[in-house]
């Protein structure tokens, strides 16, 4: 195995906290640094609080939600008076970029795992921006935290039939597949008719499976029914799942699987053309 796939396996052995920790240490000088000179946002947390995503500066961390929108626009129809739920809404990477486009109109619900990111963007976004909420769900994830409430277990506290985009931005590359199922049911129900959901994965095929499961640096060795792991100790980790086995799990909410486009982390070769690593499904309600 690749040095960089062992960095990776200790650093999924620390626990949450740790890698909390860790992370806000080792980001500490460029955080002050950023500070003094100005380069901060105020929305936009610290690199060292950054949890999900690339632990990126004010700039670029704002360019990255940018492009997000532009692909909710283009992929998923979303409309400035649009109600849109953000599963996983992280620190606010997706929410910064939409409080410039929806109207007061529109509405942005979000919730996260981790309380801490939840509480980041009520004082700041949701402070300046009534119609944006973010709620904090204690749902067990071995990568996060060591809350108690299962994810199979959680209702989505919004009402049926009242969202008109749902999505996720690298959160169901952190879930089982139990776990995915059970939200796509929870989408199903809270999306209006004719509703769409856009979400990133690791998806893979027949002519890729062998590929990633032995790529250098980013591979999924450890092989299941239907998906594949990074690490057999921490199932949240990163899962990748076979497109077969996704699109039965979408027909059993009875959702129509829109498209999938391809990112470029399986590439052999880097398609430029892509613009994003993970792969992007769109599907909708009937």
């Amino acid at each position: 195995m690749s040095k960089l796939f062992n960095l990776r396996s200790i650093w999924y052995s620390l626990s949450a906290e740790q890698r909390f920790f860790i992370r806000r240490l080792y980001y500490l000088p460029k955080d002050t640094l950023d500070g003094i000179t100005g380069k901060r946002h105020k929305y936009v947390p610290p690199r060292g609080y950054i949890y999900t995503g690339s632990p990126a500066c004010a700039a670029d961390y704002l360019k990255q939600g940018q492009l997000q929108l532009k692909m909710l626009k283009e992929h998923a129809n979303l409309q400035p008076g649009h109600s849109v739920l953000d599963i996983g809404s992280g620190i606010g990477r997706t929410a910064i970029a939409l409080t410039g486009y929806l109207s007061q109109n529109g509405s942005y619900e979000g919730f996260d795992v981790v309380e801490r990111g939840v509480q980041w963007c009520n004082s700041r976004i949701h402070k300046e921006n009534p119609n944006f909420n973010f709620k904090y769900v204690p749902l067990f994830n071995d990568l996060y935290n060591t809350a108690t409430l299962k994810a199979t277990e959680f209702i989505f506290p919004y009402a049926d039939n009242s969202i008109d985009v749902a999505f996720s931005f690298s959160v169901f590359t952190h879930m089982q597949l139990e776990e995915i199922q059970h939200y796509f049911n929870q989408i199903y129900r809270v999306l209006k008719p004719g509703g769409v959901c856009f979400s990133t994965f690791f998806l893979y095929d027949e002519a890729s499976e062998a590929f990633i499961s032995t790529k250098k640096d980013f591979s999924f060795p450890v092989k299941k029914e239907g998906y594949r792991l990074m690490n057999e100790n921490v199932k949240s980790g990163n899962i990748a799942i076979d497109k077969t086995k996704l699109s039965e799990m979408l027909t059993k909410e009875n959702f129509e699987l829109a498209k999938i486009i391809d990112g470029f982390w399986k590439d052999k070769i880097r398609d430029t053309a892509k613009a994003e690593y993970q792969d992007m499904v769109v599907f909708k309600k009937g």
